[in-house]
């Protein structure tokens, strides 16, 4: 009897492993064709990113995540052709409780990978800008899923969390053809401010590295405690880091000896400093004080020798 039961057990579970091969075959062939497919989707996507000027390792990562996502899709197909109870509804619901619990225990990750393939995507910067963001400023050499690569003036690397990149606020410092730099710089009170606008503009306009279009020029920007406040603004092409430090270091050497030459002043501030001393019987009494007085005739006594000849004499009395 159990033998029996055991035997139709195995004829039932044979006859369904038999219904179920042509649709295995078909799950096959189907995930088969879908790996080729994920091929041809992840070499098309590195074509596409390597045309959208991304680095190498850039477009790579792109590739694999849509060859994944692609490998993904068809093992799904595959699995509801092969296995007809289970509905490609179950197998979304399955996914995505798995997806909720990947995601809590490596959201940093994720929020990261997702940061960098929108940046990938919408490029606010691209491979060779020179960026600013926080405390780091550099060239950006890399942007990987993860981070991006940064390399400072110094070289050294900076390695910045995409995430961070793409929520807090950057600064693409070569995102345009043409910079403006200025600089500072006081003439005296007694120069003539439009003689000293004229030398400045024409000593930028000398100077290697400074476009004449958009044109130099200087502008007063206040009365200071030297003199009168002034700032000389050029434009570059390019703007990179090196090409500014140059301009910048040629310009004010131009100009300081353009002014020299011209015989307008470039005051620096002075100081007056008047000395009191507290010990003084003086000392509160703003009609007396000797503050900056030189040392010489009627000099207030020390409050000590006050003090002393008032106590003296307060003892003879009582005596």
């Amino acid at each position: 009897m159990i033998f029996s039961e055991a035997l139709g057990r195995l004829e039932e579970l044979g006859r369904s492993a038999v219904a179920l091969l042509p649709g295995l075959a078909v799950a096959v062939v189907l995930f088969g064709l879908g790996l080729l497919v994920a091929r041809l989707v992840r070499a098309a996507v590195r074509r596409a990113a390597a045309m959208r000027d991304a680095s190498p390792g850039s477009a790579a990562v792109l590739g694999r995540i849509a060859g994944g996502v692609t490998v993904l899709v068809s093992f799904l197909v595959a699995a509801s052709v092969a296995f007809p109870s289970v509905s490609a509804a179950d197998l979304f619901n399955l996914l995505g409780i798995g997806g909720v619990a990947i995601g809590f225990a490596f959201r940093d990750v994720l929020q990261n990978l997702l940061a960098g393939i929108l940046i990938l995507l919408t490029r606010p910067f691209v491979i060779g800008d020179q960026i600013r963001a926080g405390s780091h400023e550099g060239t950006v050499e890399d942007v990987w899923v993860r981070a991006t690569v940064l390399r400072t003036y110094d070289n050294q690397r900076v390695l910045i969390p995409n995430a961070t990149l793409f929520v807090d606020k950057i600064t693409v410092i070569t995102a345009h053809e043409k910079r403006r730099l200025a600089f500072p710089l006081t003439i005296g009170n007694g120069d003539d401010i439009r003689e000293a606008r004229r030398v400045i503009v024409e000593a930028l306009r000398g100077t290697e590295g400074v476009l004449a279009d958009p044109p130099p020029e200087a502008l007063v920007t206040g009365l200071g405690a030297a003199g009168v406040d002034m700032t000389a603004r050029l434009w570059i092409d390019p703007p990179r880091r090196r090409d500014a430090v140059d301009a910048l270091d040629h310009a004010i050497a131009n100009v300081k000896d353009a002014l020299t030459a011209a015989g307008i002043d470039l005051p620096y501030p002075t100081s007056q400093v008047l000395f009191h001393d507290q010990t003084e019987e003086t000392d509160g009494d703003r009609t007396r004080q000797r503050e900056g007085w030189p040392a010489g005739r009627n000099l207030p006594r020390a409050r000590w020798q006050v003090m002393r000849e008032e106590k003296a004499a307060d003892g003879e009395e009582r005596a």
